[in-house]
């Protein structure tokens, strides 16, 4: 008997989460419930993570966790649940299958089966945003190594475990070289110990269009946070609905399993929702737990529910469909199937303890690290790059010069373009004369100096080479 948390959620969750429930007792799911109030309550009540310290300690207790969408309040300076979820308990590790139910759910897509792996920790949704300027804001683009590592390797051993033959990497590497060109790296050290499974690259924009279009041309993919969340909702959408999609959050002690659609509160206590999302999400629990038996029995009886056509309104149609039915209903016509299985769609076989191997990460030998230079970032409501550049030139010393100014990454000084837009946000990139080496002392130097100028310096950026090569991008145009 495994102990689970449970929460119900906001807007449609309690229904779905009842109906899914019901179905899990039917099939003699050897689970014990906690239940705990997470979402818009909390929010409200003052609290802005919208989950309590009493809720926090029976997750990490229990480590699985089963939870119905929520609402988050607009504005107020509410932080998402579910980031913060799957970054505090450490889910590195989001697990979406996306599987075409051609003819009985209507696809472009008929032989549509994949699997979309997305890092779940870093990336833009790190979350660390800065206004510096009038017109400017940032966001750190977060890319670890160990981040790289385990969700790759995690994408590998799925593949093996579930008996896929390909896995594709998605990034934007010929644009953010050091970020994803790092995602990618790791990627291809990591393939070469999976001789046995094919593996490619693709770009993401001809990529996710090559999904779009051919989505069988694929089996196993695996990106980085912000594609797969954008992705994994457009590949769930073209298999049939976003509204049947499950989705794992997956990390080295917990885990977390819930639908990938929202809390629909237009819907809510109307007996119309689809629990199928938070079902799939339920029967990948399942096999986490080690209960494939349990798991494979409600999968079946789920896809025998679909093929009778026995549908709730959001992927109900005429001439395809049997009969329209609420969310009572159509769990009582899985729970009726149980024990059956389809006779067109394919039967699905778990085996009673799918486990994926998780790896520790071993920090590999520190690198040389050597310091280059500095990019000092200035708030500058001046649009003449040549006119700046006579101002940052005089920050110099006979060891340290200016080498370039960029405004939105495009180099503007020197030999910038009149043509060029610039906004108040400004790089100035330093380095040493004369091949000397470049010192922690020589930004002390040149922030003084900037201080003394009345120059307003908003952030710097060290410039490191790691074992000779350096590790940070050019001005573009440079």
């Amino acid at each position: 008997m495994t102990r689970i948390t449970v929460a119900k959620g906001d807007g449609i969750g309690p229904e779905i989460m009842d109906a899914v429930l019901n179905i899990l007792d039917a099939a003699g799911a050897r689970i014990e419930t906690d239940f705990i109030e997470v979402g818009e309550k909390v929010y409200l009540s003052g609290n802005t993570s919208g989950i309590a310290k009493e809720s926090w300690d029976t997750i990490r207790k229990n480590k699985i966790f089963l939870k119905a969408p929520i609402t988050t309040p607009q504005g107020g300076g509410y932080k998402s649940l579910n980031v913060t979820t799957r970054k505090s308990l450490g889910l590195y590790a989001n697990v979406r299958p996306c599987n075409s139910l051609h003819p009985y759910v209507k696809t472009k897509h008929p032989l549509m089966n994949i699997v979309i792996i997305r890092e779940n920790e870093e990336d833009l949704y790190a979350g660390i945003e800065h206004q510096q300027t009038d017109e400017v804001v940032q966001c750190l683009k977060i890319i670890s190594r160990p981040g790289c590592e385990k969700i790759i390797r995690y994408a590998f051993e799925y593949a093996r475990q579930y008996n896929r033959k390909k896995v594709t990497c998605f990034t934007k590497d010929n644009i953010m070289k050091q970020s994803d060109g790092l995602f990618h790296r790791v990627f291809d050290e990591i393939a070469s110990e999976y001789p046995e499974i094919e593996n490619e690259h693709w770009i993401v924009d001809i990529g996710a269009a090559k999904m779009a279009d051919t989505p069988e041309a694929f089996d196993v993919i695996v990106m980085p946070n912000l594609y797969g969340d954008i992705l994994s909702d457009v590949a769930a959408q073209i298999a049939g609905s976003v509204g049947l999609a499950g989705s794992a959050n997956i990390g080295t002690e917990c885990a977390m399993f819930e639908a990938i659609h929202g809390s629909a509160p237009r819907r809510a206590g109307q007996n119309m929702a689809n629990p199928s999302g938070l079902l799939q999400g339920a029967i990948m629990m399942l096999t986490h737990i080690g209960q494939g038996d349990v798991a494979e029995k409600i999968q079946n009886a789920w896809l025998k529910t679909i093929e009778e056509g026995i549908h709730t309104y959001d992927i109900y149609k005429e001439g395809v469909s049997r009969q329209q039915v609420g969310t009572k209903e159509f769990a009582k016509a899985v729970i009726n199937n149980l024990g059956k299985k389809p006779n067109q769609l394919p039967a699905v076989e778990y085996s009673k303890n799918i486990s994926i191997r998780l790896h520790e990460y071993k920090r590999a030998v520190p690198m040389q690290k050597t310091l280059d230079g500095t990019d000092i970032f200035i708030h500058w409501n001046g649009t003449n790059a040549n006119k700046l550049g006579k101002i940052m030139h005089s920050l110099e010393n006979e060891n340290i010069g200016l080498t370039m100014i960029t405004n939105r990454g495009i180099k503007v000084y020197p030999d910038g373009f009149k043509e060029t837009f610039c906004t108040d946000h400004w790089r100035c990139r330093y380095k040493s004369k004369n091949n000397a080496a470049f010192k922690e002392e020589d930004i002390i130097y040149l922030l003084s100096q900037a201080l003394s100028k009345s120059i307003d310096v908003i952030k710097t950026e060290n410039l490191y080479s790691f074992n000779g090569t350096p590790a940070y991008s050019l001005g573009q145009g440079q």
